[in-house]
């Protein structure tokens, strides 16, 4: 135990250090500033603009804005969609795959397009190489800087004033990918390349057993799909069982690592708000909400999944340790933490099966991903949901003193507010009422491994993952059918624009507004009591929206346990 809490602290200590280095570099690429990479890559930036025909000064008001980024997203996934049903005739494909069936590639270019990266086929059987690098790959680039640049526009929502634009997309999706993603990419592709993690074009590898049998072992390019996967927030896995394959997360600096990774740039965003919104403590203040958010959410489960079950117990394992589920070489604690951080940062990578874990431990990642991925969440989108709820807090906290709620000097009004209510609920609403088909439809029904409860949570943590944008899966219920695959592909575009969108109505609407002074009567967004009040708002609404579903789903589930009940 001793050992996990030193490997924690460790991890954290160093994630915060590179958060705020991180956030402020980040913060002079947005703003077009000199940094120690301009003078290799602003040539490829211009050479790109050149080439593309665009302007990087041309400001765009939100609409035009949104209409780019929806254009740009939806050509993606199109081209990815057709990529997969030809992959048969395109090269690096040595193990000859066959064209993807259509309502698994639709899914796919739906999952990879919204920064979701669910997957409901297994990567080494059904995808070639070329799909992988120049498919999923790619949009694991772009689909993370979209989060970004749909980010971007809000920031300057509170720093602009009676300003029609919100700044230029192709600008802030090019920087994005060429100063943030690119590098910290190679150097964490590097990296895994040097402790094991496989990086070829060759064939799989036909290998003789020990027991005198053969076998196929699957390889390809995965460091370099590992290392934005977890950079982008994306979660995708080369191999079907995700980073519980040894060639994906071979030991324990690996996983140290692509922990890191999955956490890095989530956490490095509110310091690039406070950079960008020139008050550090602002950033400091939204960085706090969200790492409480975490812990709790990480010591809530430690200690569940810690606490073991009685039916492990009485079968004679001690302490009734579940180990159900997990590699032996990470145990149960690493588990858990990858657990709790992949559903938190919107991740969806897994180094562990969560249908395996405790029915109260699989309630926090569930709650991770139904309050909307705001715990540092997805790339850009997370901090977009994070500063929702802050127009919530600053709403209540204007109706207990009678005034009009403010935020980061600027005033919100029935727009914004609308805007916000659309950006919270439509997702969890989406969630629910997929979930709520899927129960009464034989087609929802008939993929389950389990019945009760647990096959409730497994359908619940579907639907949650896909609208959340998280993409980890719960395990135990087969999504590659047309039902699952048709239902989690709309839950996926829902989550992603009903975020987007109105993110980018309110940054226009922000932009044009005037910037207020701070006064004696001013609520300010840096003290405790700001980072209290946002986190029960937080808390609040996902226990008020979910309790029903948690109730039928975990906890009924642990209750069952307890009278050794099984489904």
């Amino acid at each position: 135990m001793a050992g996990d809490v030193i490997y924690t602290l460790v991890l954290f200590a160093v994630l915060i250090v590179l958060a705020i280095l991180t956030g402020k570099f980040m913060a002079k690429v947005f703003a077009g500033d000199q940094t120690f990479l301009s003078p290799v890559l602003s040539p490829v930036e211009k050479l790109i603009y050149r080439a593309s025909g665009i302007d990087p000064s041309e400001e765009m008001g939100w609409k035009k804005y949104a209409l780019a980024l929806i254009l740009f997203n939806l050509s993606g996934m199109a081209l990815l969609f057709f990529m997969q049903l030809v992959q048969g005739i395109l090269p690096f494909n040595p193990q000859k795959l066959g064209p993807v069936r259509w309502d698994t590639a639709l899914n796919t270019a739906i999952s990879f397009m919204t920064n979701t990266n669910w997957q409901s086929y297994a990567g080494e059987s059904t995808m070639s190489y070329f799909t992988q690098m120049a498919g999923l790959t790619v949009q694991n680039f772009v689909s993370a800087a979209t989060g970004f640049a749909a980010m971007l526009a809000l920031f300057r929502g509170f720093t602009r004033k009676n300003s029609e634009t919100v700044g230029n997309f192709w600008a802030d999706m090019t920087r994005t990918v060429l100063y943030v993603l690119i590098p910290l990419s190679l150097i964490w592709a590097v990296i895994l390349l040097s402790q094991g993690v496989i990086q070829t074009l060759g064939g799989y590898i036909n290998a003789l057993t020990l027991q005198g049998n053969s076998q196929v072992i699957a390889a390809g390019p995965v460091a370099s799909q590992e290392a934005i996967k977890m950079l982008g927030t994306n979660g995708g896995g080369f191999f079907n069982v995700n980073s519980a394959h040894p060639f994906e997360n071979p030991n324990w600096f690996t996983n140290f690592m692509e922990i890191l990774a999955i956490l890095l740039l989530p956490a490095a965003l509110p310091f690039t708000m406070g950079y960008m919104f020139k008050s550090r403590k602002k950033g400091i203040a939204m960085f706090m909400a969200m790492f409480i958010l975490l812990i709790g959410g990480l010591l809530f489960s430690v200690y569940t999944e810690s606490k073991g079950s009685p039916l492990f117990a009485k079968a004679g394992i001690e302490h009734g340790i579940n180990m159900e589920g997990k590699e032996t070489r990470f145990g149960v604690y690493t588990s858990i933490l990858w657990g709790v951080t992949t559903t938190a940062v919107a991740n969806g990578s897994v180094n562990a099966m969560h249908d395996s874990f405790l029915p109260l431990t699989a309630l926090v990642p569930l709650f991770n991903m139904l309050i909307g991925e705001v715990i540092f969440g997805g790339a850009g989108v997370g901090i977009i949901g994070m500063l929702f709820y802050a127009f919530m807090t600053m709403f209540l906290a204007g109706l207990m003193i009678g005034r009009t709620p403010e935020i980061y000097n600027k005033k919100l009004e029935v727009h914004e507010m609308i805007m916000t209510l659309i950006g919270i609920i439509t997702g969890p609403l989406c969630a629910l009422i997929f979930t709520a088909i899927a129960c009464v439809n034989p087609n929802g029904l008939s993929s389950l491994n389990n019945g009760g409860p647990h096959g409730f949570s497994e359908m619940l943590y579907t639907f949650a993952s896909a609208h959340g944008n998280n993409g980890s899966a719960f395990a135990g219920i087969n999504a590659n059918t047309v039902f699952y695959n048709l239902m989690t592909g709309g839950a996926m575009l829902i989550g992603r624009f009903a975020t987007i969108i109105p993110a980018l109505a309110i940054a226009g609407s922000l932009a044009r507004k005037k910037i207020i002074p701070d006064t004696s009567a001013t609520f300010q967004t840096t003290t405790p009591l700001y980072v209290i009040m946002l986190i029960s708002v937080v808390m609040i609404f996902g226990g008020l929206t979910f309790f029903m579903a948690f109730v039928l789903g975990p906890v009924l589930d642990h209750i069952f346990m307890n009278a050794w009940l099984l489904y």
